[in-house]
């Protein structure tokens, strides 16, 4: 494990939204003494099976798993986050939006739990803040319960649940629980302004309902949850 490499991993299937992507990550400042890798993986069968993929091929103690359009817009975020997780040992991953505490229906969105930041951009550009407000400073970070998908940064290795989920939707919430299931914290940074800018158009739901019961049975089923 190099602990001084930092690996962008980025499952695509738009060249110009990974150009910009790349373009974003290239003006971004390297923490003294680090360096940095990026590994792309094109038209992944789903999210879990490119991280996977991503991850095995990375020595990196540092990996950051990101949409195609997500564009960092904090220069400064890998000291940022390096920061933190020197300072947090037991800290697994962190997201730039959270859920404090997961409904049962596995929506993130559907209570009003979430933390964090973003600056999203469909048919306008806005900074949003969402929910519950950060208290901390600089260099602080609050605990969650699971973070969104469009940008994950870990310093640990734990297998994606590739075997239940063969899409796009429910990878990031599964491996959320994966980390808190084996024994590590899950968090969002303090942003006073939001770090990452997520251009991401009109979603598409078509197997959202699928992948959601499967993360249901999963984790909420028989008594599973976490946060309980």
């Amino acid at each position: 494990m190099n602990e001084r490499l930092f690996c962008f991993i980025i499952c695509y299937n738009d060249i110009i939204f990974l150009e910009e992507c790349l373009l974003y990550i290239d003006q971004l400042n390297i923490p003294e003494g680090y360096t940095t890798d990026i590994i792309t993986v094109a038209e992944a069968d789903s999210m879990t099976e490119g991280y996977q993929a991503g991850m095995e091929a990375s020595n990196a103690k540092y990996k950051i798993y990101l949409h195609q359009d997500v564009f960092i817009l904090n220069r400064s975020f890998l000291s940022d986050t390096l920061n933190i997780f020197l300072h947090n040992k037991n800290l697994g991953m962190l997201g730039m939006v959270g859920s404090k505490k997961m409904p049962k229906s596995g929506i993130m969105w559907d209570n009003k739990n979430r933390i964090g930041a973003l600056r999203s951009c469909s048919l306008a550009t806005v900074d949003d803040f969402f929910d519950i407000p950060m208290t901390c400073g600089r260099g602080n970070w609050e605990n969650v319960e699971a973070i969104d998908g469009l940008i994950m940064m870990t310093q640990y290795d734990i297998d994606w649940r590739k075997d239940l989920f063969h899409g796009w939707d429910f990878y990031d919430v599964s491996q959320s629980f994966e980390f808190r299931k084996a024994g590590y914290n899950i968090g969002v940074p303090y942003q006073e302004i939001p770090w990452v800018l997520h251009d991401c158009g009109f979603l598409n739901f078509s197997n959202y309902n699928h992948e959601r019961e499967i993360f249901v049975k999963e984790y909420f089923m028989e008594e599973k949850s976490l946060g309980e």
